[in-house]
């Protein structure tokens, strides 16, 4: 298992986090978007409307380096937030099937390499770790 089972719990209670990409010439992308999480494997795939028309779709296939946030605020008074932060490869895959009818058949698939937490209930000491 990639992911421990407070880190699972947290990203399948999110709907929103943000994808940072880099386009060709090197400049960096950041857009909001919502996950779904293979347990199993630890993949992150991604579905959009439109993905395959998207420059994040795009950066993927030409480069594969990505960077993944999911984060919130747990609490105003006191100041809390968590989250987790995968960093790894993806791949920018054609012809999939979506996991609903009004997705396109696109899907960015995310490979955790190093994967940080933070106060998820678990302590709330912050976890580190390189996936192998």
């Amino acid at each position: 298992m990639v992911f421990t089972p407070v880190e699972l719990e947290y990203l399948r209670s999110q709907r929103l986090g943000r994808i940072a990409t880099v386009a060709p010439e090197g400049t960096l992308q950041n857009s909001p978007v919502s996950h779904v999480v293979d347990e199993a494997t630890g993949v992150i795939s991604i579905y959009g409307y439109d993905l395959g028309n998207t420059r994040k779709f795009h950066n993927i296939a030409a480069n594969g380096q990505v960077a993944y946030v999911v984060d919130d605020i747990a609490s105003l008074e006191p100041w809390s937030v968590r989250g987790v932060e995968i960093r790894g490869t993806a791949e920018a895959l054609r012809d999939q099937t979506p996991p609903a009818s009004h997705l396109s058949p696109e899907v960015i698939r995310i490979h955790p390499r190093r994967i940080i937490s933070w106060n998820l209930g678990d302590g709330g000491e912050g976890s580190r770790r390189t996936v192998t």
